[in-house]
């Protein structure tokens, strides 16, 4: 347990540093309003990536469901904090939103997760795609296909950042648990998790929620920078671009899904000038990429904490070995 209080400390340190380098390049004027976007979008989208990776590297369910999970984020969202325009408001409408969307991953997926491969693929299709339905369907509420906008913007560089960070914490802190341990057990073989007496259904509906919630989170952080919400940007193609940062970084590499929406993020920083050859370029990379490295850019690596203490702290011994022969 004091181990565990340690490497979150040291975590926590780390994130503290990035946090001030990037606080010194926004005081420095470093950073412009495109810079920002491409900054915040990031931090959301490693907010995604972290829960997806979650449920497909390390519970090894096929989900494409992550694009509903954020609608109900965002809208949430949008809907109490253009109710009460304040920040209290933004903050209640992430808590509903993490509510609704747990709750909704919880009753989906103790039936659904049944299934495998395929099968599970295009059930969690046919539920985000129910959700995005919904939305459209609900004028009363959602303002139909027309959508919500002149939302307050509370959302900003410092708040993604924070959340980015606390899902990567959360996630590697359940990954090193037993629970996390039992999901990974069921990632490599089903049938002999379960001959050893591990509830999987119990685990990957855990891995499930947890993913949803998460999108739902980076929902509403996405509908607050933007100010406005449209059913369309929550549509196939969302799950597919966070799917493909996932594999594009290394299933079951959490240090993988952050590379993965950094080097992506940067990517279509620089293909913006290239207009209707930007996509193009986009996917010849991502194929390359796959091609010479199908196992992502990162595989199963993961930076452990934990390595770096115990390989300094090896030296360390080393050293004081040494001076007293």
């Amino acid at each position: 347990m004091k181990k565990n209080i340690k490497y979150n400390l040291i975590w926590l340190a780390l994130a503290a540093i990035v946090y001030f380098g990037l606080f010194a390049a926004y005081n420095g004027g470093m950073i412009n309003l495109f810079s920002d976007a491409i900054i915040v979008n990031i931090g959301i989208n490693i907010i995604l990536a972290v829960g997806l990776n979650l449920i497909i590297g390390f519970s090894g369910q096929f989900s494409l469901g992550h694009a509903g999970f954020m609608a109900i984020g965002a809208y949430a969202g949008a809907i109490l904090s253009a109710n009460n325009p304040t920040f209290g408001g933004f903050l209640s409408g992430l808590l509903v939103g993490m509510l609704v969307s747990g709750f909704i991953a919880l009753v989906v997926g103790i039936p659904t997760l049944r299934l495998k491969g395929d099968y599970l693929a295009i059930a969690t299709l046919g539920v985000s795609e129910i959700i995005r339905i919904l939305l459209i369907n609900l004028r009363g509420l959602t303002n139909g296909p027309a959508g919500i906008f002149g939302l307050p913007q509370f959302s900003n560089w410092q708040i993604v950042f924070i959340f980015a960070f606390l899902s990567i914490l959360v996630v590697s802190n359940f990954i090193h648990s037993g629970p996390g341990r039992a999901t990974l057990a069921v990632r490599e073989d089903e049938i002999a998790a379960e001959s050893m007496g591990v509830n999987t259904t119990k685990y990957k509906v855990i891995a499930f929620v947890m993913g949803a919630v998460l999108a739902s989170i980076a929902g509403t952080l996405y509908a607050s920078y933007q100010q406005s919400v449209f059913p369309k940007d929550y549509g196939f193609m969302k799950s597919i671009d966070v799917l493909i940062i996932v594999v594009f970084g290394g299933l079951g590499s959490t240090t993988g899904a952050v590379v993965s929406a950094i080097v992506l993020g940067i990517l279509n920083m620089y293909l913006q000038g290239f207009s209707d050859l930007r996509m193009i370029i986009y996917a010849l990379a991502l194929i390359i990429i796959m091609i010479f490295k199908p196992s992502g850019l990162l595989g199963t690596w993961e930076f452990s904490v934990k390595r770096l203490v115990d390989k300094f702290s090896k030296k360390g011994d080393d050293k004081d070995a040494s001076i007293r022969s």
